[in-house]
């Protein structure tokens, strides 16, 4: 069984595509795309916070005064939390937030999304989208016609004329196939794929 991609406009050369249903007629599974989302985000996180315990402040050797008869709390450390020169309580320590998620979830969870995109008509095919020269102005004359506020291109390899022209345009963001983003995908009002990369993703979610 297969699927038609319709292509971005009547004009664009490339036509509808052919795609399988396998990978673009799938249910949508909304607790395994959270799931895929939270993961993405969670892995870019840096995770490089350190703050400094009492352990890890140099000096406090000495016992700031005896323990008896000053008539002051008794202490042991002037790198205390309770001193203003002493270490953290509950001192941050660098982690890494990534999030485990096997290989056959990941393909489950890309496939549930495109197959929603394409049935919410937010995927599309064309050729034609990708400028040839370097000029912003170029692009943008591409796209204006289109009724969606953030724009994602994928394609199978992003050149110096896409990566050029595409830089200073607000929410129109490009990707390669094989480094497909679900996050990208989710937030896209519309996703404008080359026939290239629409066989590239096909393959790797096989």
């Amino acid at each position: 069984m297969s699927l038609q991609i319709p292509a971005l406009n009547e004009q664009d050369s490339s036509g509808s595509l052919e795609v399988a249903e396998a990978i673009f007629g799938q249910s949508f599974n909304e607790t395994l795309v959270h799931q895929l989302v939270v993961r993405h985000l969670a892995g870019a996180r840096a995770g490089t916070k350190a703050q400094k315990t009492r352990s890890d402040v140099s000096g406090g050797g000495a016992k700031p005064w005896r323990q008896k008869g000053t008539g002051r709390a008794r202490s042991g450390t002037t790198r205390s939390p309770v001193w203003r020169t002493g270490g953290v309580a509950f001192a941050a320590r660098p982690r890494n937030y990534e999030q485990k998620l096997n290989k056959k979830m990941f393909r489950v969870g890309v496939r549930s999304i495109l197959s929603e995109l394409l049935r919410q008509n937010r995927l599309v095919v064309s050729n034609d989208i990708l400028p040839s020269s370097p000029k912003t102005k170029e692009l943008n004359a591409r796209i204006k016609n289109i009724d969606a506020k953030r724009i994602l291109i994928v394609v199978e390899n992003v050149d110096a004329n896409l990566a050029l022209a595409s830089r200073n345009i607000p929410y129109v963001e490009v990707i390669e196939a094989i480094n497909l983003s679900p996050v990208l995908l989710v937030s896209a009002d519309k996703v404008i794929a080359t026939p290239g990369a629409l066989k590239q993703i096909e393959e790797r979610l096989a």
